[in-house]
């Protein structure tokens, strides 16, 4: 079976990502449940959390939840201030 349009390319974006020598697969072992207002962002903040990502890259307000918790501290950013960041701004 032959996958066409976005699933073609979501599988090749997926395989891309996965494939990214700069890319580790973690597991959370714990789910803090940290954000009430989309508790499907949930899986981003444990999977940083578990990580010891400095930061989540994300523009969806519901992550500004995190800035309510000292602990786990998960630092968020918005792509502008990522960009910043990246370019030494």
């Amino acid at each position: 079976m032959r996958m066409t349009g976005d699933r073609e390319f979501t599988s090749l974006v997926i395989e891309a990502i996965s494939n990214a020598p700069n890319v580790e697969k973690v597991t959370p072992v714990y789910h803090f449940n940290l954000i009430t207002a989309d508790p499907d962002d949930n899986k981003f903040v444990d999977c940083a959390i578990t990580a010891g990502a400095t930061y989540i890259v994300s523009n969806d307000r519901h992550f500004s939840e995190l800035r309510n918790y000292d602990f786990p501290k998960v630092d968020v950013r918005t792509l502008t201030e990522f960009l910043n960041i990246v370019r030494g701004m």
